[in-house]
């Protein structure tokens, strides 16, 4: 047989079977006088075999273990490895369908946020002030302040992220927060086009630590920034993106507030 006709025989591509020949899983069979390679029975059954056992999943290095003579492994061993392997696969792929069956049920209810989909607990977060600023114009600062804690939730270690939303609710759910919020934010949002000598970013400042609770700026260095490996880095871009007035603001609301606590 010629390549091609091995190949339709089996099930593969021609390039496919040169593949394993360069893989090294398919014998170079004989060639004829001019130069076609000569394909055997035997050299039919062994590339079925590669077939199947590449469609139960292994890769081309355990294929190639397994027709080894001297690999040492047994081929149920293999396929017991498989076994373990696609039930991990199942599981992760169960709580995958979970979580997309909320996002999907979020969605079709209208609830799932705009920079979706985050954690849950964002989600309830935006969710809840959704429902207290109702009616309000959103302005360019709370729609920055929505994209930054998407940002932290997901790049932020699980339970330090459980943390700062667990500040940032709490910080919501106080009296009157939403509207000192607000204040804060037509404080920022004036200063868009200021530099960062406006004496109004000190009036910014001191309203934005006030709102801000003890807990936002825990594992925070001396200077305002977070420590640990990328933080400099995460705090940088952040910074960046504010006009210069407005970054001015939010680095001495961040002193202030790591003074306060201190």
């Amino acid at each position: 047989m010629r390549i091609g006709e091995i190949a339709a025989l089996v099930g593969v591509t021609p390039r496919a079977v040169r593949h394993y020949h360069h893989q090294g899983l398919l014998p170079e069979p004989t060639r004829r006088a001019n130069g076609y390679r000569d394909y055997s029975v035997r050299d039919a059954v062994l590339l079925a075999r590669i077939r199947r056992l590449t469609e139960l999943g292994l890769g081309l290095d355990e294929v190639r273990d397994v027709l080894a003579d001297d690999a040492g492994r047994e081929l149920v061993e293999v396929l017991e490895e498989l076994d373990d392997d696609l039930a991990r696969q199942q599981e992760l792929l169960s709580e995958r369908r979970e979580r997309l069956g909320v996002l999907l049920e979020q969605a079709r209810s209208g609830r799932l946020p705009a920079e979706g989909p985050v954690s849950p607990e964002l989600t309830a977060l935006f969710g809840s002030l959704a429902e207290e600023t109702a009616g309000r114009p959103e302005s360019a600062t709370t729609a920055k302040d929505r994209e930054v804690l998407a940002l932290l939730d997901t790049v932020v270690p699980a339970g330090e992220r459980d943390r700062l939303l667990g500040a940032m609710r709490r910080m919501t759910e106080a009296p009157g927060a939403v509207e000192r919020a607000y204040e804060v934010y037509g404080l920022l949002d004036a200063l868009t086009d200021a530099d960062a000598g406006d004496p109004r970013v000190e009036e910014a400042a001191r309203a934005l630590a006030d709102c801000m609770p003890d807990e936002v700026v825990e594992g925070f260095g001396d200077d305002g920034t977070p420590a640990g490996d990328g933080g400099s880095a995460l705090m940088d871009a952040f910074f960046a993106d504010f006009p210069p007035a407005q970054a001015e603001a939010v680095r001495r609301a961040l002193r202030l507030v790591a003074e306060r606590v201190r």
